[in-house]
């Protein structure tokens, strides 16, 4: 049968259609999410023929998908449940039609806090003069940054750090190096801190120091003791000292103890036990703070307007912080109309009233106790 030239070019068409291979598209390309968050793909097949057969996903490498992916109905969306850092990487979507097969990539970062080890894990007893060195790895996206610091101080050590290992050193350790080391691992998503305790054993019968507990919170105006022991020979005179500053004043050493009686805040800091013999020295820290609860203060405690004028008082608090502020009128069950307290205390009324006048009572709290202050308001016309 003869065909026209119409009937003719109108096959052509239909058999290069048939003939052009899937075009294979995923958004998004690139997905970022925390560890735990979730994260779709979505694949798309347009061009050419109808697919021939399902959407495949695949890692790279052709592995198979975690046990954490779950696939929309007829393979074309790719979801990463509760992503883990293993989730981070390439997948490889493939569709394909009767010309051919194609496929496109969508790549997943996943952020997730980091991760410190510690190389010995300790605690590590060694002998005095000996070389010492603990390495500290991290993992975590985006790349931590490691920092070694020692317990009781906020002083950044010097280490020396190559290959995403940083390493604390000691040529030649001695007692006063005993004590607990932190390596501190940051990233945007979070802080992580390992420790490792470091004891040094004296030769000759040097003394090394030890503290029953190297930190301590302690509440204002209570009695704390510190204990310090040391071993050595000849048995070591155990003295303590306090970093930049004198002991308080109402303390007192009896067989390694130190006891303060009363402590204020100004008491907060590092307190040193020092063991000395003939054969050397050893120390031990106590990293101690002293914690208050509040004491509020009305700015004016008295105040005197006129109908119209606006008020303005201020609650003040010494004590340890958060410090919430709660302002409340004597003798009513609210504040008056138009009336503002702020997170920093402060109570305002724009324009006052006659009505206005009274007692208002400012409650200041934190995690210790409360207090209470007063300020009188007097409006006449």
């Amino acid at each position: 049968m003869d065909l026209s030239p119409g009937v003719l070019i109108l096959c052509s068409l239909l058999a290069s259609v048939a003939g052009q291979a899937a075009v294979v598209t995923v958004e998004p390309r690139t997905a970022t999410v925390r560890q735990g968050e979730s994260a779709s793909f979505r694949c798309q097949v347009s061009g050419g023929a109808q697919p021939v057969g399902p959407i495949e996903w695949k890692r790279s490498n052709n592995q198979a998908l975690p046990d954490n992916a779950k696939l929309g109905p007829g393979g074309s969306v790719l979801t990463i449940v509760s992503a883990r850092p293993a989730n981070q990487g390439q997948y490889h979507c493939k569709a394909g039609s009767s010309a051919g097969r194609g496929s496109a990539t969508a790549l997943l970062n996943v952020k997730f806090a980091p991760k410190v080890r510690l190389t010995p894990a300790g605690p590590l007893r060694v002998r005095m003069g000996d070389p010492v060195s603990v390495e500290c790895r991290a993992t975590g996206r985006p790349r931590p940054k490691l920092t070694w610091k020692r317990q009781g101080s906020t002083l950044q050590l010097v280490t020396s750090e190559a290959n995403d290992v940083n390493t604390i050193r000691w040529p030649a350790i001695h007692p006063e190096d005993s004590g607990v080391y932190i390596c501190q691992g940051v990233n945007n998503e979070g802080v992580t801190e390992v420790k490792v305790e470091i004891v040094v054993e004296g030769g000759l019968g040097a003394p090394v120091a030890s503290v029953g507990a190297t930190e301590m919170t302690v509440v204002e105006a209570h009695t704390v003791t510190m204990e310090c022991q040391a071993s050595g020979s000849p048995p070591p005179v155990i003295t303590w000292s306090k970093l930049r500053a004198p002991l308080p004043w109402k303390h007192t050493v009896a067989n390694g103890v130190l006891t303060l009686t009363s402590v204020g805040r100004q008491d907060s800091g590092q307190y040193i036990c020092n063991a000395t013999n003939t054969h050397g020295y050893s120390e031990a820290y106590v990293q101690m703070e002293v914690e208050s609860p509040p004491y509020a203060t009305c700015l004016p405690d008295q105040v005197r307007l006129q109908p119209r004028d606006s008020l303005s008082v201020q609650c003040l608090a010494h004590g340890s912080h958060p410090i919430q502020f709660v302002w409340t009128r004597v003798g009513r069950t609210s504040l008056p109309a138009g009336a503002q307290s702020t997170r920093d205390g402060q109570l305002l009324i724009a324009h006052v009233k006659l009505s206005d006048s009274g007692t208002y009572k400012c409650v200041a709290t934190n995690h210790i106790g409360s207090s209470e202050a007063l300020a009188k308001v007097i409006i006449k016309a």
